[in-house]
C-alpha cells in the first residue's frame, strides 16, 4: 500500500470511528414511531419531485437521518402551512418542518429544536428584470407587486422591510404556498417574491434561466423543527442535529440540495 493510500485509509478510519462513537452516544428511541409533518411546498427543503412524483428534499433527508441515528421510525404526513403550527401544538403530529423561522411569537405556541439552518431573505425576480435592483427602487414603483404566503417570515419582511408596514397593502398578493407564488412570478402576475436564500437557490436551480436574485439580504433567520410543547423529542433531535453538524452530514445535504439537484 502506497503512503498516500495509507494516509487516506487512516483518515477514513478516523472519520468512521468518530461517526460511530457519535452515534453511540446519542439517545436510543428503541424503534419508536415519530410522526413528522411537512407541507411539500418549499423547494428544496420539502417538495414533490416532478420527475419521480416522490416527496423529497433537505428536510426529508435530515429527519430520516435523525431517525436512523436515534433508532426511530419516521412516519411522514403532509398538511398545509396555515394549520401546521396549531396541529403540532395540539399533538396531532410529533414534529413539523417547512423552513420554519424561529421567533418569539411561535415559541409561545410550540417548542423549537436548535437551529438546523441559517438563511437570509432575498428578492427573487424574473431573469430579465431591470426595473429595480433593491428594495428601495422596488418600493418607489407603486405598480410593482410582491407575491407571498400569509403568516410567513417572507410576508412580514415584505410588509415591514420593503413596503410601508401595512399588512393589508394591496401591493402584496397572497398565495397558498411558495410554489404558487413563484409560478405567479414566472407568469408575470407579480414582480417579486421574497424568499430565503436556501429556497431561492432551489427554485433558480429548478428553473434554469428563468429566475435570479437582486439586491442584498433583507434579514437573517434561523430554521428549526417544531414540537408539541413539553415534547421529550426536543433533546434527542438537538443532539442528533449537533452530531450531524460535527460530522459534516448537514453540509453534505447543503451541497446535494442547493447545488447539485436538477443541474
Amino acid at each position: 500500500m502506497k503512503w498516500t493510500q495509507k494516509i487516506l485509509f487512516t483518515f477514513l478510519t478516523l472519520v468512521l470511528t468518530v461517526s460511530t462513537a457519535s452515534a453511540a452516544n446519542l439517545p436510543n428511541l428503541k424503534g419508536r414511531t415519530v410522526v413528522a409533518v411537512t407541507g411539500n411546498d418549499y423547494t428544496p427543503l420539502n417538495f414533490v419531485d416532478p420527475k419521480t412524483g416522490k416527496a423529497v428534499g433537505w428536510e426529508y433527508d435530515a429527519v430520516n437521518e435523525i431517525g436512523r441515528r436515534l433508532n426511530a421510525k419516521i412516519d411522514w404526513k403532509v398538511c398545509t402551512w396555515d394549520t401546521m403550527i396549531s396541529a403540532i401544538r395540539e399533538g396531532q403530529f410529533d414534529v413539523g418542518m417547512d423552513g420554519i423561522t424561529i421567533n418569539e411569537k411561535r415559541k409561545k405556541q410550540v417548542d423549537f429544536s436548535a437551529p438546523y439552518m441559517v438563511s437570509q431573505q432575498f428578492m427573487l425576480v424574473r431573469a430579465g428584470e431591470n426595473r429595480f435592483n433593491d428594495e428601495k427602487s422596488f418600493a418607489a414603483n407603486k405598480k410593482l407587486l410582491i407575491g407571498s404566503q400569509a403568516g410567513t417570515t417572507n410576508f412580514y419582511v415584505g410588509v415591514y422591510n420593503v413596503l410601508d408596514g401595512n399588512e393589508a397593502n394591496p401591493r402584496i398578493k397572497l398565495f397558498e404556498n411558495f410554489g404558487a407564488a413563484v409560478q405567479a412570478l414566472v407568469a408575470e402576475d407579480v414582480d417579486m417574491v421574497l424568499m430565503d436564500a436556501a429556497s431561492s437557490r432551489g427554485y433558480i436551480g429548478a428553473m434554469p434561466g428563468k429566475l435570479k436574485i437582486v439586491g442584498g439580504p433583507l434579514g437573517t433567520e434561523e430554521f428549526g423543527f417544531i414540537f408539541t410543547p413539553g415534547s421529550d423529542l426536543v433533546s434527542p433531535f438537538n443532539q442528533a442535529i449537533q452530531a450531524m453538524k460535527e460530522d459534516g452530514f448537514l453540509e453534505k445535504l447543503n451541497t446535494k440540495w442547493f447545488f447539485e439537484y436538477n443541474k
